[in-house]
């Protein structure tokens, strides 16, 4: 009943960026937590940024100053605007929503994720 659909991945060159969005939709009352995370070959999972329903942010060292998220509530929406890529970037990202559908049950939903590539 709901779905947690992320776009946005590629190629890019060093130095350059990149913007994710995940999209959220179905029988959705509200969103609280929504994060994106990544995952390198043969490396754990980890938080790249985090955003509450309020809108406070936080960010690994790795990426702050680099990587910026935001959402939009009204669409369901969040996003990852990421500059400054490096080779370490490199992984397959994924967002992450805490979701209250209309029948007041929590979920926690992981999209599919996309594959960003920072090489030259």
């Amino acid at each position: 009943q709901v779905q947690v659909v992320e776009s946005g991945g590629g190629l890019v060159q060093p130095g350059g960026s990149l913007r994710l969005s995940c999209a959220a939709s179905g029988s959705i009352s509200s969103i609280n937590f929504m994060g994106w995370y990544r995952q390198a070959p043969g490396k754990q999972r980890e938080l790249v940024a985090g955003i509450t329903k309020s809108g406070r942010t936080n960010y690994p060292d790795s990426v702050e100053g680099r990587f910026t998220i935001s959402r939009d509530n009204a669409k369901n929406t969040v996003y990852l605007q990421m500059n400054s890529l490096k080779p370490e970037d490199t992984a397959v990202y994924y967002c992450n929503a805490d979701i209250t559908q209309r029948n007041l049950r929590r979920t926690n939903y992981w999209g599919q994720g996309t594959q960003v590539t920072v090489s030259s």
